[in-house]
């Protein structure tokens, strides 16, 4: 199985005709075994950041944030124990020219899905995105 073709659907248009994903990954939650499956190569995220972002316990999230990439991202809703939603939306940290990007993290059985917006996608766009492929992953026990 080909994690990258994952990666490249999350990163097509959608339904507006526009494409609100700039960056993906997907990578394997099994304890002790944590590791990125496939990304695109703007997002690179650490085994530390897959432990934290996929634990039981996400209390610290709302206060101090949570790191994906290396940047520092603010908890916008934790909806991961969510039946039917499984996931986390965030907003980045601005960058050096001030621009912030909404990130959505969905959990299937085995992964998490980490996709980035583009800089003019809003939240709504790139959990929709996130939202489909958790959700297919998820009725094939993935």
């Amino acid at each position: 199985m080909s994690w990258q073709s994952y990666i490249d659907n999350l990163k097509t248009p959608d339904q507006s005709g526009t494409c609100p994903v700039a960056e993906a990954a997907i990578c394997g939650i099994a304890s002790g075994q944590e590791s990125v499956w496939a990304s695109s190569p703007g997002i690179q995220v650490t085994v530390d950041e897959i432990k934290k972002l996929a634990a039981k316990d996400r209390s610290s999230f709302a206060q101090n944030g949570v790191y994906i990439g290396g940047v520092r991202c603010r908890l916008i809703r934790d909806q991961m124990d969510v039946e039917g939603v499984f996931a986390l939306d965030l907003k980045t940290s601005a960058d050096a020219e001030g621009n912030t990007y909404s990130i959505c993290v969905g959990k299937t059985h085995t992964a998490i899905l980490i996709a980035k917006g583009t800089k003019d996608a809003s939240g709504g766009q790139v959990s929709s995105k996130v939202f489909k492929m958790v959700e297919y992953l998820r009725t094939s026990k993935m």
